[in-house]
C-alpha cells in the first residue's frame, strides 16, 4: 500500500479512537481492534482508564501526522497527539495490518 492509502484508513481510525477515549465508549473504541489484540486486553483495567485517566479522557482531536514505519505485515503511524487539559505533546502509536482480509488495529498508545 501507499503512503496515501495507508493514511486513509489510519487517519479515521485515529480520529475514532480520540473520539471515543473521551467519550468513555470502550465498545466502540476497540471495534477496529484484532483478535489477538483484543483478546489480550484486559477489559476492567482499560475500563478503569477510561474513568480515572485525565489524558484519556481529554485528548485533542487536533493531532499531528509524524510519519509511517512498515515492519513486516504492519505499519505503524506516528501522531504529535495534545491534550485539552494538560500541557504538553505525546506520542500517539497506531499499529495497523491486515485480518481476514479487513486493516485492523494491531496496537495503538500514546505515551
Amino acid at each position: 500500500m501507499t503512503d496515501e492509502e495507508i493514511l486513509a484508513i489510519a487517519h479515521p481510525m485515529w480520529d475514532d479512537l480520540i473520539k471515543y477515549s473521551n467519550k468513555g465508549q470502550y465498545g466502540k473504541f476497540v471495534r477496529h481492534f484484532s483478535y489477538n489484540l483484543l483478546f489480550g486486553l484486559n477489559e476492567v483495567e482499560v475500563g478503569k482508564q477510561f474513568v480515572k485517566s485525565d489524558l484519556t479522557r481529554n485528548l485533542s482531536k487536533e493531532r499531528d501526522y509524524l510519519g509511517i514505519i512498515r515492519r513486516g505485515e504492519h505499519v505503524t503511524v506516528l501522531y504529535r497527539q495534545r491534550s485539552t487539559k494538560k500541557e504538553g505533546e505525546w506520542l500517539g502509536r497506531l499499529v495497523l495490518g491486515f485480518e481476514d482480509g479487513e486493516v485492523k488495529i494491531f496496537g495503538a498508545s500514546i505515551f
